[in-house]
């Protein structure tokens, strides 16, 4: 008999319309487009403008364009997980409303956040409720409104994130597709690096919080990147070999969109080429939970059954890891 595993069978994404380019962040900021482009490798990143829009707005859009394109019954839906840094509302699950306005009746959903890598953390999940027996069709959706927690005065931060949300569902495959492998780690040593200091149970929201400017995302920059360079080539690398793959073997890298450098990093140390690396950073710069589906949602078309994907990503707290998953579709 053979080991049931899960596979991706549908994507769908979403981007808001508001492009805010480099050339606009110059006007807000002391940047310029040659120093954002060099450091980073984007040009532009989407911004949520409608208004009481939260990140349930795009990830009920990308989920929904998936149902489309995939021709989906969201009734049969067993389970909408949402990785997200940025929910509606505290306390609240964004993935039990989104699943209400989408049609998937008879799923149960919540949230899960590991920061960049939620989504990552996700499919993991998704994999294992497959893999259990006990349910058919995931739908795992990665969305942020990274723009609700940014300042635009903090140039080392404004110039990196952007909103957006891409969905995929995982069904159970018996040809041997899907997930293949896996790797996750975790280190609480990175909660100083990357973090909002405010509105948690450690620091509630007050009037002082808000004067601080304490509810925007903070970041040690050159810690993060020395992390993420090390920690997301390694894993990388590791399932690799661990599966007995060489860059010949791999079709494409789908890394977490961060920054150019480290997923260049990542590549030279899987010794893939650049045209197997999955990119999509200089148009919409770092969606945090988004990037790997919305990555999925540009490619899909170039993708073809067997293919070998290699997914790495490395958040804050800190959060990183790989996976190894066989594409199970022509597109």
């Amino acid at each position: 008999m053979n080991k049931t595993t899960a596979a991706i069978t549908a994507v769908g994404g979403y981007v808001p319309d508001f492009v805010l380019s480099n050339k606009v962040l110059e006007t807000m900021v002391d940047t310029n487009d040659e120093w954002i482009t060099s450091r980073t490798g984007i040009k532009e990143r989407r911004i949520l403008k409608e208004e009481n829009a939260g990140t349930s707005y795009m990830a009920i859009r990308a989920a929904q364009d998936l149902i489309k394109k995939g021709n989906v019954d969201p009734s049969e839906i067993d389970f909408v997980l949402v990785a997200t840094a940025t929910p509606d509302l505290p306390v609240a699950s964004t993935a039990a409303y989104v699943a209400s306005e989408i049609g998937a009746v008879n799923a149960f959903a919540y949230d899960l956040q590991a920061a960049c890598s939620s989504f990552l953390y996700g499919m993991s999940t998704a994999a294992s409720y497959i893999e259990s027996g006990k349910y058919k069709k995931v739908l795992v959706i990665g969305a942020d409104k990274m723009s609700s927690i940014i300042d635009y005065t903090d140039r080392t931060t404004c110039i990196i994130f952007g909103d957006g949300a891409g969905a995929v569902l995982f069904e159970p495959n018996e040809e041997g597709l899907g997930v293949q492998d896996e790797y996750l780690r975790s280190d609480g040593i990175g909660r100083q690096f990357l973090k909002i200091d405010a509105g948690g149970s450690i620091l509630p929201a007050s009037e002082e919080t808000v004067k601080n400017k304490q509810h925007y995302v903070y970041q040690d920059g050159k810690s993060v990147f020395k992390f993420a360079v090390s920690n997301m080539a390694e894993v990388s690398a590791l399932i690799m070999e661990r599966n007995n793959l060489t860059h010949e073997d791999v079709q494409w890298l789908v890394p977490h969109q961060a920054n150019k450098r480290i997923i260049d990093a990542t590549a030279n140390r899987m010794g893939v080429d650049s045209e197997k690396v999955m990119i999509n950073i200089h148009r919409y710069g770092n969606t945090t939970s988004a990037t790997l589906p919305l990555l999925l949602f540009d490619y899909e078309k170039q993708l073809k059954k067997g293919d070998n994907l290699i997914f790495a990503a490395f958040g804050g707290g800190f959060t990183w890891g790989s996976i190894y998953l066989k594409w199970a579709y022509n597109s």
